[in-house]
């Protein structure tokens, strides 16, 4: 039995699966879920478990290829972000229908608030959706007990099974450590059963029979799972919480010296139906504290006696922090929101920004559509326009060209889009693009690693070649630069897009290579300095740049290097279009 550890929600996850004799384990990185692998492969080495671990290209990839570990009789899980499971979506909902042979867990982190994630998507309504199970941890230790109990759950009844824990689960900290599971490894068998591993549609309805019963079973398991538990109090009022929002009015029940009656409910859907009924039956009104939607309030048949989300007592975004619960007790007032702190930036030193700023004095009436990464902070240099999803800067580019083609006009239209995202799922929409015809420009900004979750290898680091892949495809006008290279770089744009006019041409792409500072800190150095002289406070190396190496002085209006924070890239030498900023000569001071 291993030591009692203080371990980060996602560490407490990564015990569980060890201890739980999971064997694969494959995930795509994205906060706050990021942790769960990364604590599983230094788990793996301090306790010297036999696991496999795989960062997948993207999630639907990760989920196939633990579900088939699954499906042969062993444990396996994968791990995403909410807005992940989007991704993963198609095969979850089969895989509901088909059931498992060995226990199979997904582990889907929300992100209510949200802190960094398009939407405050709610996981718990994406398995009421897809018709399996999901457990809603409030606590470290809670998430390393659901873990184990998720695969005994699904091996119970063959189903996949979701744990949902929150930001504040999974970046908490909390002792853990308290037991182990079943340890034991299985072998490999995959037993042919086309009916069900095959099904087509007329099987398939007979599976969702069999999928319903399964359910109706489950809940009768929940209706006495020690993962919902009742705090008897006093007086007419009685609240109904799951996940991290019980753990959030428990604080301030006690904070305050309040004492309702509280449900915490750990198995949010299937519902106990029963439980919950009895439950309402007791008190003269129940409030349903849950975030960020309505998964259990929903499912609650006899809603008279209810308070929630759906009649307004709690707020419909944002994260229920406990000066929200506190208003929604009655005991405080709504806060109001505090002034906006200052926007995400780029690392100085980024390869990105280089990009950004020569692709967009290349092109600086271009549509610029973005994508899901660091590089999305493109939009602080004004050189994005949109932001969708995982790999949609090309689609959307794609579309914006339909649209303006119809009307018979020829605007530029760029798509910029990572090295990580382009594996993801940049590939097909570059496929679709060039399939149709597009006359766009694509910029794969290529860092050689995922950076904004934490320098996860990318497929690259395997030998797989972008440049290859791209003319794998069809596309002819292939370059790759260095981002650094900025006049070079903003020549290549230009032609690139007399490439997309011409009429033997067609889409672009440019790869603009640069590795990531945070990876590579021996890089050569080039100190700069500003001529204060020369400068005349135009703001354009601060308004295009946007490096937080250059600072302007309130007082003078003008631009002075920050040597804490400049890294010596020497990009800004050719960003600044008054010559001002300069490399320090050798053996000259700044």
């Amino acid at each position: 039995m291993p030591e009692p550890e203080f371990l980060l929600g996602n560490g407490a996850i990564a015990l569980g699966l060890v201890e739980a004799g999971c064997e694969v384990v494959t995930a795509y990185p994205g906060t706050p879920s990021t942790e769960i692998l990364e604590e599983l492969e230094r788990l793996k080495r301090s306790m010297g478990a036999d696991l496999t671990t795989e960062w997948s290209v993207n999630e639907k990839v990760a989920l196939d290829v633990a579900l088939a570990s699954a499906m042969c009789g062993k444990r396996a899980a994968v791990a995403m972000k909410q807005v992940g499971l989007n991704v993963a979506s198609d095969s979850l909902l089969s895989a509901a229908y088909t059931g498992v042979v060995g226990g199979f867990v997904l582990f889907v982190c929300d992100d209510p608030g949200p802190h960094s994630s398009q939407t405050e998507q709610d996981t718990r309504l994406f398995a009421l959706f897809s018709k399996v199970p999901v457990l809603d941890p409030a606590s470290p230790r809670e998430a390393h007990e659901m873990t184990l109990a998720a695969f005994e759950l699904s091996e119970k009844h063959r189903i996949p099974v979701i744990v949902r824990p929150t930001t504040r689960v999974c970046h908490a900290r909390q002792v853990v450590g308290d037991g182990l599971g079943d340890c034991e490894g299985r072998l490999a068998k995959f037993v042919r059963e086309p009916s069900r591993w095959a099904a087509t549609p007329r099987h398939r309805l007979t599976l969702h029979k069999e999928l319903n019963a399964k359910l109706e079973a489950i809940r009768g398991d929940f209706e006495t799972s020690p993962l919902n538990e009742e705090e008897p109090g006093e007086g007419p009022l009685g609240i109904i919480a799951t996940g991290h929002a019980w753990a959030t009015v428990r604080d301030v029940l006690a904070e305050e010296g309040l004492r309702p009656s509280v449900l915490k409910i750990g198995t949010p859907y299937p519902l106990p139906l029963d439980l919950v009924r009895r439950f309402v039956d007791r008190h003269e009104r129940v409030l349903v504290i849950e975030e960020p939607d309505v998964a259990v309030e929903v499912q609650i048949p006899d809603r008279r006696k209810v308070q929630g989300r759906l009649t307004g007592h709690v707020p419909s975004q944002g994260e229920l922090t406990p000066e929200v619960v506190a208003s929604i007790l009655g005991v405080a007032p709504l806060p109001e929101p505090g002034p906006p702190g200052p926007p995400p930036r780029l690392c100085p030193g980024c390869g990105h920004r280089a990009a950004f700023f020569s692709v967009r004095k290349a092109l600086p009436s271009a549509i610029f559509a973005g994508d899901i990464g660091c590089y999305t902070l493109g939009v602080n240099q004004e050189a994005l326009d949109t932001c969708l999803d995982m790999g949609a800067s090309i689609t959307l580019a794609n579309g914006f060209w339909h649209a303006y083609r119809r009307d018979g006009k020829d605007v530029p239209i760029v798509a910029f889009i990572g090295d990580s995202t382009f594996f993801h799922s940049g590939i097909p929409a570059l496929l679709n693009a060039h399939t149709g015809g597009a006359r766009i420009i694509v910029v794969v900004l290529d860092n050689w690693t995922t950076a904004m979750t934490g320098g996860q290898p990318t497929p690259a680091q395997s030998g797989a070649s972008i440049e290859g892949i791209v003319r794998g495809i069809g596309v002819s006008f292939v370059e790759s630069i260095d981002a650094y290279e900025v006049d070079e770089l903003v020549a290549l744009t230009k032609r690139a897009r007399d490439y997309t006019k011409s009429p033997a041409g067609g889409l672009a792409v440019i790869i603009a290579r640069h590795p990531c500072v945070l990876g590579q800190p021996n890089l050569e150095k080039i100190p700069v300095t500003v001529d204060p002289e020369v400068c005349d406070g135009c703001d354009y190396c601060i308004r295009f740049c946007e490096c937080p190496g250059l600072v302007k002085d309130p007082v003078t209006k003008k631009v002075s290097i920050h040597h804490v924070k400049c890294v010596d890239c020497g990009v800004c030498i050719a960003v600044c279009p008054k010559d001002a900023i300069l490399p320090v000569q050798a053996g000259a001071g700044r």
